[in-house]
């Protein structure tokens, strides 16, 4: 069965952060203004000072769910750095 995964190129990636509006999910914006995707299985950790969201961020790639297919096209399809790429691996 094919898997969809999906990737951001930093050096593309105007900072924008349409992907993290349509699919919070499976995207988040990092320190350095850039978006980024988790990795599988991710949860919010709240650090001790002043309790910020802290996301581990996927390295490479980061299988798409079946429940987050559609918005997570959307967004590729919507990023205005053209910076979000999608894959089936088989």
């Amino acid at each position: 069965m094919a898997e969809l995964k999906v990737w951001i190129d930093q050096d593309l990636c105007t900072g924008d952060g349409i992907c993290v509006e349509l699919q919070p999910g499976l995207f988040a914006m990092h320190d350095d203004g850039l978006a980024y995707v988790k990795e599988a299985g991710w949860s919010d950790i709240f650090n001790g000072a002043g309790g910020d969201p802290v996301y581990k961020m996927a390295e490479g790639t980061a299988a798409v769910p079946d429940s987050h297919l559609e918005t997570t096209i959307e967004a590729a399809e919507e990023c205005p750095g053209e910076c979000i790429f999608l894959e089936i691996i088989e």
